[in-house]
């Protein structure tokens, strides 16, 4: 399993629609970060604009690309998976839970994309959100095809109310590749709802040691991505820091559970 950073490790760094910092973070940017913390993967996600010439420092660096995509509308982001040298392409069927597709729309988009995958040898991973895991698991199973895994989030799915837990022991066997995002729950102090927070790498309530152990166990997942969800602070630039201090913070502590 190889240690990377993406794209959604520095969403406020890239910004975001009511965030936009003055100078963005660019695809060149990112690749000189994954080197800086000494990572050899990096994923582009769709929350920055890239093209295959973008991609040129991360090859440079002689990092591994991997690229992100949503929906199952994704011909292009095959074919540009292949030529930027890359062989995974990671894609998010919504996030949002009104309107989810049903199962058997799902199905027939993935037996629409397999000749693309399989011709260009790309594999495709399907991130948990509002679809759930079980759902996801018993697609694949009907499709059956190698080609086809997870992109498993440790927490997307609480939007639906699925724990990490409950999602890895659904998914960890198609997993191809781990978004690593450690949070934390706490009771707000009226004791009538909960608040969850972003948190560094091994320093929320994700038992990392125990999740890592779970997918090298089963056996596919060659990736695992750090993700951050940072709390913002009274600034923008403050929260940028914050956010590039908790990357540093997560690789270190990772390092010891992911030598590469």
């Amino acid at each position: 399993m190889k240690l990377g950073i993406g794209t959604y490790t520095f969403m406020w760094s890239i910004g975001f629609e009511g965030a936009r910092p003055p100078e963005p973070m660019t695809p060149r940017g990112l690749a000189e970060k994954a080197a800086e913390l000494g990572v050899r993967l990096v994923q582009f996600g769709p929350n920055l604009t890239f093209t295959l010439e973008d991609l040129a420092p991360a090859r440079d660096l002689g990092l591994e690309i991997e690229i992100g995509a949503a929906s199952l509308d994704i011909a292009a982001a095959i074919t540009l998976t292949r030529a930027a040298g890359g062989a995974f392409l990671r894609t998010v069927l919504q996030e949002d839970a009104v309107n989810v597709p049903p199962p058997s729309r799902i199905e027939a988009g993935l037996r629409a994309l397999l000749p693309a995958l399989e011709d260009l040898q790309v594999d495709l991973g399907l991130e948990n959100s509002v679809v759930p895991a079980a759902t996801l698991r018993a697609i694949l199973e009907s499709i059956g095809s190698p080609r086809l895994g997870i992109t498993l989030d440790t927490a997307n799915s609480l939007a639906i109310g699925e724990s990490w837990r409950h999602v890895l022991a659904e998914l960890a066997p198609y997993t191809f590749c781990l978004h690593l995002k450690d949070f934390k729950v706490r009771r707000e102090w009226h004791r009538m709802g909960f608040r969850i927070e972003g948190a560094p790498a091994t320093q929320g309530d994700v038992d990392v040691p125990y999740l890592l152990n779970e997918l090298k166990q089963a056996g596919n997942c060659h990736s695992a991505v750090l993700e951050l969800w940072p709390p913002e602070q009274r600034t923008l630039a403050e929260t940028i820091a914050l956010e590039h201090e908790w990357a540093r913070a997560s690789i270190a502590h990772l390092r010891a559970l992911i030598p590469d």
